[in-house]
């Protein structure tokens, strides 16, 4: 697979590595960015690197909760360029389809779509001249608890937390803190035991482990798995406006706990197209040569 001056720009994006180690280890990889930075840090024992910068669609993501905390909604709807979603047309139609949703407690996407949503979602491609997508909803209604949101100011993430006990702005706080550092589980005994057998390869592998004994190795390895879920764990970070405490605890002391949360960020999972124009127009120029 050809290596391109892209992927090598995400990869040091996501090390923070060299131009040209990046690119051996994307060549030894034959392109994929995902193994080539495992095979970094099992070589090298960079650290877990930065999720990819580039989001695979525009759009907007919205929320909205009842102000006792009864019920939550987050609603992602996708353009294909960042222009139109500041568009006042878009973003009209957003909180229209977030209204409904919200209204008729539904998070079911085809079933808010029906009717008269989907007639005008094909006027506003019609009249804009882009692909425009309700991707997906997401509701919370706790049972003797409150949900609390929060949406970063760009509108591209949204959380919503869900708490038993509590108040919501404990748990828009919690939620913020869930925007900022975007932790995969809630607590250490929801990590897949995949993942977590996949960093105790990557760990053993590193430098510093080579030559040890058995049993230091693995002392070494329980230890920084420990880390590892404690790191990526909600309930066990730091709360990012009180360092001090851990989210779980901030809970506790406030006489609740932290049953779920939902974390959406505008475009995350889907592959996007990354044109080369130099490239492509070179390509043209030559072919036309012929």
């Amino acid at each position: 697979m050809a290596i391109t001056a892209s992927m090598v720009k995400e990869l040091r994006e996501r090390t923070g590595l060299g131009m040209m180690e990046c690119k051996k280890a994307l060549e030894e990889s034959d392109g994929n960015i995902e193994l080539a930075i495992e095979n970094m840090r099992k070589a090298s024992g960079l650290k877990a690197a930065k999720k990819a910068g580039r989001t695979a669609a525009e759009g907007v993501v919205l929320a909205r909760v009842a102000a006792d905390g009864s019920f939550g909604m987050l609603l992602e709807v996708n353009s294909e360029t960042d222009f139109v979603a500041r568009d006042a047309s878009f973003l009209s139609f957003s909180n229209t389809v977030l209204e409904k949703a919200y209204a008729a407690k539904q998070a079911d996407v085809a079933a808010v779509m029906s009717g008269e949503l989907e007639t005008s979602r094909q006027a506003l491609v019609q009249k804009i001249g882009e692909n425009i997508s309700v991707r997906r909803i997401a509701a919370a209604a706790p049972a003797g608890g409150v949900v609390g949101s929060y949406v970063h100011s760009n509108n591209r993430i949204a959380v919503l937390v869900e708490l038993k006990g509590g108040t919501v702005e404990l748990a828009r706080d919690i939620a913020m803190h869930v925007a900022a550092l975007n932790p995969p589980v809630l607590s250490p005994a929801q990590m897949p035991v995949d993942l977590v057998e996949k960093e105790k390869e990557i760990i053993k592998a590193q430098p510093d482990m080579a030559g040890k004994p058995a049993e230091i190795v693995d002392k070494m390895v329980m230890g920084r798995i420990s880390k590892f879920l404690k790191e990526s764990s909600l309930t066990e970070q730091p709360f990012v406006k009180n360092p001090e405490v851990t989210v779980g605890a901030l809970a506790k002391k406030a006489g609740a706990e932290i049953v779920s949360f939902v974390r959406f960020e505008v475009g995350e999972g889907i592959a996007k197209e990354e044109t080369d124009f130099a490239a492509e127009v070179a390509a043209q120029v030559q072919a036309s040569k012929g």
